[in-house]
């Protein structure tokens, strides 16, 4: 992935936009769980569309507090725990409510007007025509797992962690990979040069 054709990553002010704009649209609160899959939880297109609800309701038929993601929902050897942040999981609480009414809809978190699920380009598609018509240019489907990422990375160190932390919540196999998706932040190496 050459580094000026990278997804721009997206800031606060953005996401918000973001949320505001895809919940007034017809299954809002649907695609609001999409978004924030993307960028609280750092998933891809595809993990977006395979996710289902087993993977996020524990036994006791609630929404718990990780994403179990199986391989075959990611790419690859790449399924991990995820934490759910609480914005996300207040908002999979919802959704859930609303698919344990509609059996057509009890698998799969994400669906469409006429199937029980969706495919990755249809997420990819969904997250191209929000963009386009916010007029964010730049930003694709992986600009929320880059937004994700990056905001990982610079704050782990707060809580302890390490740039092996946010390799294993990105599902990525090498840090390297991992350290391209980190969008490089200027201000930071002046404030840190002043720190050593």
């Amino acid at each position: 992935m050459a580094l000026g054709k990278q997804a721009k990553i997206l800031n606060r002010q953005q996401i918000d936009v973001l949320l505001h704009h895809v919940g007034k649209r017809r299954n809002g609160l649907r695609n609001q769980v999409i978004v924030l899959l993307s960028v609280r939880a750092g998933l891809r297109a595809k993990e977006i569309a395979n996710l289902r609800w087993s993977m996020i309701v524990g036994a006791d038929g609630e929404v718990g507090n990780y994403i179990h993601l199986t391989d075959d929902a990611s790419k690859g050897r790449s399924g991990r725990m995820i934490p759910i942040n609480k914005q996300l999981r207040a908002l999979l609480i919802d959704a859930y409510e609303l698919a344990r009414a509609d059996p057509r809809r009890n698998t799969h978190v994400v669906f469409t007007e006429r199937s029980p699920r969706t495919s990755a380009q249809a997420v990819v598609n969904l997250f191209q025509r929000w963009y386009r018509d916010l007029g964010l240019i730049g930003c694709s489907s992986h600009s929320g797992r880059r937004t994700f990422i990056t905001n990982a990375a610079r704050k782990i160190s707060t809580v302890g962690g390490s740039l092996r932390d946010v390799q294993h919540l990105a599902g990525h196999s090498s840090l390297q990979t991992t350290q391209r998706y980190i969008e490089s932040d200027s201000e930071a190496r002046k404030r840190v040069v002043e720190l050593v």
